[in-house]
């Protein structure tokens, strides 16, 4: 199964509530989904796919030892896999937080705040080089 986006630029939402890129805050109790992925991403822009990033904050959000991973990881990631999800444009990133997503020829994503000449530049497809999608909104209005 593959379901990730390549050469694709992930504009905000059309409700999205910020004009800048925010860190997400954190939970009482930890990390919160859209602060986990933030951390992967920004830390290492153009390292993860969609499929990668989605599973990768799973792990962490779930807080799986490194040994359960280590000793289960396929069925981890088969069960993971096997359940309906959201892709990205479902994302708080994109939808509340002000970042789009970019996603290149290989379909690594980076983000780049909504205040940023290059959110311009890429929200405007680039030229024709990149498919451009708004991220889902938050209200149904």
């Amino acid at each position: 199964m593959e379901w990730n986006y390549y050469d694709t630029f992930i504009k905000l939402a059309g409700d999205c509530p910020v004009e800048r890129g925010m860190i997400p805050p954190e939970k009482k109790n930890g990390k919160s989904k859209p602060g986990i992925e933030y951390d992967l991403v920004f830390h290492q822009p153009y390292t993860y796919t969609q499929e990668e990033l989605l599973y990768q904050t799973y792990v962490r959000h779930k807080e799986i030892p490194e040994e359960e991973l280590a000793s289960r990881s396929e069925e981890i990631r088969e069960a993971f896999f096997s359940k309906p999800m959201a892709c990205l444009r479902a994302s708080m990133l994109p939808k509340k937080y002000g970042w789009g997503l970019h996603f290149d020829s290989e379909g690594k994503v980076a983000l780049v705040a909504r205040e940023s000449e290059e959110y311009d530049r890429l929200a405007s497809g680039d030229g024709g080089r990149l498919q451009v999608l708004a991220a889902m909104r938050n209200s149904r209005k």
